[in-house]
Order: structure tokens, then sequence, then C-alpha cells
């Protein structure tokens, strides 16, 4: 692949005010968001439409994902992702904060989202970073239920009855396709990697939606014909997690992603998966090492390295632990 004056790079964190957020991911995390403001999620590589990252470093600053996929096209993302997905980057990062449950929701598929958004559908993955004792996810049904059941208990308010809940502890890892019922429980911290969809079904809301205050639009009706009612496994991963190897959690049509735990150099090459790579730091600091440059990474940062630097070394400053998220064969829709 030819090099180009492309670099690692590093964006503006965007804050979304929730609900139910809190004020961890500023006083945690670094993020320069208002103190005065319950901050619930920081956007860290978007490309949905008005929410669009902008570059925070280098010769580029200021210029938005978008602008940069149209000039280095390939280069930037992948020549084949380039082919499928255009200037939209496929891939949205976020850290969440949760100081109350989130919404009980479900995301549709890509077929159903295309027919009704044209947009894509959302499966996603999280990565617990912090947990209170007792906090926890909820995700799936603990039993098959039928559409009427679900939709009688939503307007009863007596769901979370049949919804599997699961204790969340730093480390776990969990996958949720679309057609899922899921939510995060209060008090809970995590990296979600997801297709770029900002597509959410609200199916109950923990009576929020009774309150004026606090009332959001819900989408029951939406949501029936997409959810799966069935009890399945409920997506936690079992994965080995072992100094200066790759620990794979997630290998899927829309991302793959690995878990890599440093306290000495790395290297990485990814010449053969014409892919983007993206770093999320969630402990530590390193330093991207590649053949025009270097470009630190510290806790909380987020770095896109492009397609066209296919080989680098990471060099931890401590003990670091990355999430390396890329693409390893575009889908089809």
């Amino acid at each position: 692949m030819i090099m180009t004056a492309l670099y690692p790079f590093k964006f503006r964190p965007i804050g979304k005010e929730t609900v139910w957020g809190g004020h961890r991911l500023k006083n945690l995390w670094n993020k320069p968001f208002p103190a005065d403001k319950n901050i619930g999620e920081s956007w860290e590589l978007s490309a949905v439409q008005g929410n669009v990252s902008i570059v925070s470093n280098g010769f580029l600053k200021g210029n938005n994902l978008e602008e940069l996929i149209e000039i280095y096209m390939g280069e930037l993302v992948g020549e084949k992702i380039y082919e499928q997905f255009g200037v939209e980057f496929p891939l949205l990062i976020k850290l969440i904060d949760t100081k109350e449950n989130l919404s009980v929701q479900v995301h549709p598929d890509d077929a159903t989202a295309m027919e009704r958004h044209e947009a894509y559908g959302k499966t996603e993955m999280w990565y617990v970073l912090n947990a209170a004792p007792g906090a926890g996810l909820y995700i799936g049904f603990n039993r098959n239920i039928s559409a009427n059941e679900l939709y009688e208990r939503a307007r009863k308010g007596t769901l979370e009855e049949v919804l599997h809940f699961e204790k969340a502890f730093p480390g776990d890892v969990f996958f949720i396709p679309a057609g899922r019922i899921h939510a995060i429980g209060q008090s809970v911290m995590l990296a979600e990697i997801q297709q770029t969809s900002d597509i959410t079904y609200r199916v109950y809301d923990w009576g929020r939606e009774n309150n004026p205050a606090t009332a959001r639009e819900m989408h029951l009706e939406m949501a029936i014909d997409v959810l799966d009612y069935q009890y399945r496994e409920q997506g936690k991963i079992v994965y080995k997690q072992e100094k200066n190897k790759t620990a794979p959690l997630v290998n899927c049509p829309y991302f793959t992603a690995n878990l890599l735990t440093l306290d000495k150099a790395c290297h990485r090459d990814f010449s053969e998966k014409d892919s983007f790579v993206v770093y999320l730091c969630l402990q530590g600091e390193a330093s991207l090492k590649y053949s025009q440059g270097i470009e630190t990474i510290g806790k909380g940062e987020t770095v896109l390295v492009p397609a066209a630097i296919d080989e680098f070394n990471l060099i931890p400053a401590v003990d670091t632990r990355l999430l390396e998220v890329y693409i390893d064969a575009p889908y089809c829709l």
C-alpha cells in the first residue's frame, strides 16, 4: 500500500447529556464536558449525521471524519470498506456512564433499518470498565415470551420480571446482536462498539415515560416485529487475557474486537486486512510508532490508524490495556 501523509488521528469527544447520565466521564476519563451537565455518553468516533467527529491533532486538525474519507478514500478506511460505505465511517465508538438505568430498548437489523429509515441497523458489543457492587446489565429474556406478553408487560410496568439480568464486573464483554432486547443498568461504565446507527426503539423506560419532566418518545409498536422473543445464551464472551498476547473478543460481519494488555513493545501487522484500526486506551499509556512518526495514546483516548499505515509498533509506557477494533471483511446487505 502506498504511504501518504496520513497519520493516526485523534478526535474531539462529543458529549451527550442524558436523563440517566453522570459526571464520571469528565472526572475519571478527563473528557472536556461541562461539570454541571449529566453526560451519559462520550462519542469517541462517530459518522452519525449531525455528530461527525472532528480531528483534534496534526495538520488535518479541524477537518471532520467524512471530509477525511472523501479525500483519502481507501487509504484511510480500506479499499473494500470504501467501496461499500463510501464516505460514511462504518463504526460508532462510545464511552457510557450510567447514574440511572437506561431505557429497555432494541435495535433493528440492517434490512428493517434500510426499509424504515434508509440507515444501517445496529449490532453492538460492550466492554465493562467499572460497575458498582450489584450493578449489571439486562440482555435478552429469561424465558421464551410472546409479542402479546411483551406488549402487556411494557404497558403495565412488569417487563423487568422477564428480562435476563447479568451482574457486571470490570473486564466483562457482551455481544448484543440486532433484535435482542437490552438495557445498561445504573452505576455502570462501559465502552461500546457498534455499527454506525442512531436508531433505537425504546420499549420501556422504568416509569420515566409517565413523568412529563423525563418522558421521551417510546417505540413499542415499532419494536414488536424486530424483537427476538426466544431465550438465548445471553452474549457474555469468555476470553483469556494474557499479557502481550491478543485476546479475541468479537469477530462478526460488522467488526472485529480484540483486547491487548501490554507491558512490552508489540508489533502489529495489518497488511492482509485492508482495514483501518481503532484503539481505545482503557488503562495506561502507549506510543504508536510507525514508519513516518509516533503518536501517544493515553487512558480514555481513541486513535484511528489509517489502512495505509498497515504495520506499526505499540510501545507501552506502563502496563497498558487497549481495545483494538477493525473490520475483517466488509459484509454485504
